[in-house]
């Protein structure tokens, strides 16, 4: 499990970004999401890398 917390803001991303977040459901700066850490979710962190952090889950 990993941890995925929105750090930076939305508005000057592309649409492609802003589809990726809600996906992941993080909607403002701060939101915070744990999930299963496999290869689709890589996927998404890869895509939206400059604008999220990742953590190990405990």
């Amino acid at each position: 499990m990993i941890k995925i917390t929105l750090k930076k803001s939305l508005i000057a991303s592309n649409p492609n970004q802003k589809l990726t977040a809600k996906s992941l459901g993080l909607k403002k700066i701060g939101d915070t999401i744990v999930i299963a850490d496999d290869a689709a979710t890589a996927g998404k962190i890869r895509v939206l890398s400059h604008l999220v952090s990742v953590e190990k889950a405990d």
